[in-house]
């Protein structure tokens, strides 16, 4: 059996249906915790088992695990919390209970920047990596899944996009680093899932096609959404007054802002790209799938 975390998610979405062709055919039974399971569309619900409940809970996650041979283990974000709190904190109850009820296999959303000089202080990411020696901590063979930022990111800009063909971040404009789609991170997750051969802890850098910096997205935005589209670099300093301004808690931007200067600092730099590490979904071909026609929505 098979634990989803987060089905509903960016990442989720994408993986159930891939772990649900695949599962008939292995026996395998899947079964997702899901606040509200009225999202998950009616094919899905009739497939799987559904515990409904937070995965931050106790009771919902003993009930969740029982049985379970892996678990895909996703924190959702949670800006009201400290970066400790809403990744470790949360994964507290999870990590007693994949003790409790001896599952064999975890698979991990985590980070890039294991190692590297900056790793003790990039906020979210240091408490990602935290979160993953918890994980690994309990004994469970231990996957962890070492992302970059996601071309998914950039659907938040889709309003400026349209309206001022503008989009902004804080790294340097010719900052070249790794960027992934979701569906390449899931592609890996459900491989890691149903073939669970693997031991011990480790973690599984998906790295996309190419690096690419804010210059050479705002060149392939201008050619794909036809167009003109330029990078505005915003300070790190005005990205956490408005933050803050917005009521998010204190600690969280303070950890978001953080992630932003490692990540400038070459914080998702240190892996090297090779077959096993690169995945396939060009940032063109996302473009043309995904952020044209969220883009072109409105």
């Amino acid at each position: 059996m098979i634990v989803i975390t987060a089905p509903t998610g960016n990442i989720g979405r994408h993986l159930l249906p891939l772990l649900l062709e695949s599962a008939p055919g292995r026996g395998e039974v899947l079964r997702v915790i899901v606040r509200d399971p009225a999202r998950l569309p009616d094919a899905v619900r009739e497939s799987v088992e559904v515990v409904t409940g937070s995965h931050g809970d106790a009771d919902a996650v003993d009930r969740a695990f029982e049985g379970a041979d892996a678990v895909f283990w996703l924190v959702p974000p949670d800006a009201s919390r400290s970066p400790r709190d809403a990744f470790s904190g949360f994964t507290g109850p999870a990590a007693k209970a994949l003790v409790r009820h001896g599952v064999g296999h975890v698979v991990g959303v985590s980070a890039l920047g294991r190692g590297t000089p900056v790793a003790d202080r990039a906020g979210l990411v240091t408490a990602s990596l935290a979160l993953d020696d918890l994980i690994a901590g309990t004994g469970v063979a231990y996957r962890a899944l070492a992302n970059p930022s996601f071309f998914e990111n950039l659907l938040e800009e889709a309003g400026s996009l349209r309206e001022k063909g503008v989009f902004t971040d804080t790294v340097a404009a010719d900052r070249r680093a790794p960027l992934v789609a979701v569906a390449d991170i899931a592609a890996v997750a459900a491989g890691l899932l149903t073939e669970r051969s693997w031991t011990g802890s480790d973690s599984v850098p998906v790295l996309g096609p190419r690096d690419l910096s804010p210059e050479d997205l705002a060149r392939v935005m201008t050619e794909q959404l036809g167009r003109p589209v330029r990078y505005e670099r915003q300070p790190l300093d005005e990205l956490h007054t408005t933050l803050v301004g917005h009521g998010l808690h204190e600690a969280f931007v303070q950890g978001l802002v953080d992630m932003k200067r490692a990540k400038d600092e070459g914080l998702d730099a240190g892996v090297l790209r090779t077959s096993a590490t690169a995945s396939p979904t060009t940032f063109e071909e996302w473009c043309a799938r995904t952020l044209r026609p969220a883009v072109l929505a409105g």
